[in-house]
């Protein structure tokens, strides 16, 4: 990657940066003659009337007006899919994946993106989808979703996103999101690959916190957003666009990454997991998963989230005569799990950093045979959780994973051994046994 980038920190804070000087008007947004004869543009994430605490907006001052290109054409899509998408049926079963492999032929992070499940639906803006991707060329075309928000986890090998709004260098155990709409190009170095959460609903946001006070979890300090860079490009650039559920595609005359200034709290951004300041239990009982919650994105059901994005980071587990793993659950919401590195502290083998795993609402899973043993085994001492990080997408909707993902090689066929061999509880005192069915 190149020299170190500055930022500028804070989530949802009104930013302004220009890259010349003088670019960026002074006392209002659209002035008659914009500076350097520049064009001012507003890009809106949120509706115009959107309440003033939740409106996302910025004003870019770019080279051409973005309106300036040509019309776009379809092409075919390959293996991204978009809600609703009933290619295939989870039911009531729990799924997992191995990790993609990095691709040996020239695959760019468009090319290698392949969906593993979606759910809502895209066009009512509810729901989610999950992609998975695997990379080893950087792109020369450039991007832009219109469906949804996408947050993008790293696994193996950095990514330098240049965006209209300018560059943000992402690496594994960070997280990056760039709005609906806003365009952007991925370079690597090497292999890469990692996750892409697909979000049709309300942007993120940051949780509310409660009765946890005003100093926990993920800090607002900590997300950074681009300085201000544009590229003066006069040479065919390829976009494509994800919208309505397919892929479309123009040739431009020049780079659409062409912002020299901007001003708002619409805008890309980063941020590093290891900032997390998680809250865990000081007494006993493992807790709800929700209070590592780093981002949510709300519907319109008080409580109840499109989706949320969940961390399970390094962590003290020191609760008493306790169970500390996650333990056997049935959920409204539906469940969507990654790993980063290490091992989820729920299951010993077969989880795979880079794989995946879906449990859908009201699928009965909870730790593996060998985790629930060793859990109950364990000598209760203060005990630090290291070297590890999973992440968790849950919704609202249940998830339909694509033709693609059930005939995958990666799929886990077996998963559902790690749930066998559970010796039945007993033996029940004699008299409890009145009620019991003969």
């Amino acid at each position: 990657m190149a020299g170190e980038l500055r930022y500028l920190a804070g989530f949802g804070a009104h930013h302004e940066t220009e890259a010349v000087a003088g670019a960026l008007p002074r006392g209002q947004n659209s002035p008659q003659e914009v500076p350097f004869g520049l064009y001012a543009e507003q890009i809106s994430v949120t509706a115009f009337t959107a309440p003033r605490a939740v409106n996302q907006r910025s004003w870019l001052y770019r080279l051409r007006p973005s309106a300036m290109h040509p019309a776009f054409r379809r092409v075919e899509q390959a293996r991204v899919r978009t809600a609703p998408c009933r290619e295939a049926d989870a039911g009531p079963n729990r799924l997992r994946w191995a990790p993609l492999a990095v691709p040996r032929a020239p695959t760019d992070f468009l090319d290698g993106l392949v969906t593993l499940a979606t759910s809502g639906d895209a066009r009512l803006q509810c729901g989610m989808g999950v992609h998975l991707y695997a990379a080893n060329r950087g792109m020369e075309r450039v991007f832009a979703c219109h469906d949804g928000e996408l947050l993008l986890v790293p696994q193996e090998g950095a990514l330098a996103l240049e965006t209209e709004f300018g560059r943000l260098e992402v690496s594994p155990g960070e997280i990056a999101l760039v709005p609906r709409g806003v365009k952007f190009r991925v370079a690597v170095e090497g292999g890469v690959r990692g996750y892409v959460a697909e979000n049709y609903g309300a942007p993120f946001r940051l949780p509310e916190l409660g009765p946890l006070g005003a100093n926990a979890l993920a800090s607002p300090r900590d997300f950074l957003a681009p300085v201000a860079a544009y590229e003066d490009v006069e040479a065919p650039t390829r976009v494509v666009v994800k919208s309505g559920g397919a892929l479309w595609e123009a040739d431009y005359p020049h780079s659409p990454l062409d912002v020299v200034a901007w001003h708002g709290n619409a805008c890309p951004c980063k941020y590093d997991l290891a900032r997390f300041n998680a809250v865990n239990t000081v007494g006993f009982d493992h807790p709800d998963p929700s209070i590592f919650t780093v981002l949510t994105s709300p519907s319109e059901t008080p409580g109840t989230a499109n989706a949320d994005f969940v961390i399970f980071p390094p962590r003290w587990l020191v609760a008493e005569h306790t169970f500390r793993p996650p333990w056997f659950h049935r959920n409204a919401m539906s469940e969507f799990m990654g790993l980063v590195r290490g091992e989820y502290d729920a299951k010993k083998g077969g989880f795979l950093p880079g794989g995946a795993s879906l449990h859908n609402a009201w699928a009965a899973h909870g730790p593996d045979l060998a985790s629930h043993a060793a859990a109950v085994a364990e000598k209760l001492e203060p005990r630090y959780l290291e070297g590890t990080l999973a992440f968790m997408l849950e919704g609202r909707y249940p998830f339909d994973p694509t033709e693609q993902a059930m005939k995958s090689a990666a799929l886990d066929r077996g998963y559902d051994e790690a749930w066998q061999g559970f010796p039945k509880a007993g033996p029940l005192p004699a008299a409890s046994t009145k009620g019991r069915r003969k």
